[in-house]
């Protein structure tokens, strides 16, 4: 992977989070951890069309599809996930 390309993949995948954290709002830490789901699933999704051998998504060294979607699906189940709250039970 050329320089180029790992840095339009690090721009992409920021652009997925800060995206997704405007429209969810939170605080700092919650955009801090859409920025690191953001990563985390292109990189996962580079990583998987990389070794599928998927030539369809490419954009150079990048495959752009298949790391948009996963990232994508990172940051909405991440967020689903976070939605769980613990229930405090005063009985117990």
């Amino acid at each position: 992977m050329t320089f180029p390309s790992f840095l339009l993949g690090v721009v992409l995948s920021t652009l997925y989070g800060a995206a997704f954290h405007l429209w969810k709002g939170g605080k700092l830490a919650r955009l801090i951890f859409y920025l690191i789901l953001g990563w985390v699933g292109f990189w996962l999704g580079h990583l998987a069309a990389s070794l599928l051998g998927w030539t369809f998504d490419r954009l150079g060294a990048l495959h752009v599809g298949a790391a948009s979607a996963m990232s994508i699906i990172f940051l909405g189940v991440g967020h689903w996930l976070s939605l769980v709250e613990i229930a405090n039970d005063p009985e117990k």
